[in-house]
């Protein structure tokens, strides 16, 4: 599952929070968060997931977050176009 995290995503909370926003609503998405991120970041991304209904994933940092979208910093949060 998080080998499909290399490809097709978008990376960051305002990020996904844009491309959940734009989105037409035949698209098959996984949200992922990073559960120690702060409650504040996450809590507009989370509030509009709960709105269209995507499925949220958690994984437990932002580095392994970070690491599995193959970048060398943290993420709170990634979105995965499902193929």
């Amino acid at each position: 599952m998080f080998n499909e995290l290399k490809n097709h995503k978008v990376i960051g909370v305002k990020q996904t929070i844009k491309t959940l926003k734009g989105l037409c609503g035949d698209e098959e998405i996984i949200v992922y968060v990073a559960d120690d991120a702060e409650n504040s970041v996450l809590s507009s991304l989370l509030k509009v997931t709960e709105e269209l209904n995507i499925e949220v994933q958690r994984v437990a940092t932002m580095k392994e977050l970070g690491e599995l979208c193959g970048i060398d910093v943290g993420a709170a949060a990634a979105l995965l176009f499902k193929q």
